[in-house]
């Protein structure tokens, strides 16, 4: 049973050697990261260990929510967080759009200056377009 197995196999890797394939020429398509790269993107943001589920909390370091999502604009630049506000474990969230640039980054959060709960509810809403 194994030997017609791996007949088999090697039967099918034969046939898709002797069909014709056009060869890819050495620039011309690039596919990942070059290892040049790598070095640069171990030194860069990751989203989801950075960012994503942060607590966000005012200049009295009060929490007033948590980074839930973040925004790139068409042209790949980082705009906007999504705060969710309130709520308990995701029920009763309410989703505000704040400019990524009024964020600070300190100690593993993000402060946003003269925030507070009520300030950040009484915002409209965001809601994913569908």
């Amino acid at each position: 049973m194994r030997t017609t197995v791996i007949a088999g196999v090697l039967s099918l890797l034969m046939a898709v050697a002797g069909v014709n394939v056009a060869a890819q020429v050495v620039g011309s398509t690039t596919i990942g990261v070059p290892a040049t790269e790598i070095t640069t993107l171990a030194r860069g943001w990751s989203a989801k260990q950075q960012i994503l589920g942060k607590p966000v909390v005012n200049d009295h370091n009060e929490r007033v929510g948590d980074v839930d999502d973040i925004i790139i604009a068409p042209d790949k630049s980082l705009s906007y967080a999504i705060i969710g506000v309130g709520g308990f474990l995701g029920v009763g969230e309410h989703y505000v759009v704040i400019p990524f640039d009024q964020l600070k980054s300190s100690n593993g959060k993000y402060v946003l200056p003269g925030a507070s709960k009520d300030t950040l509810k009484a915002m409209p809403p965001f809601k994913y377009s569908k």
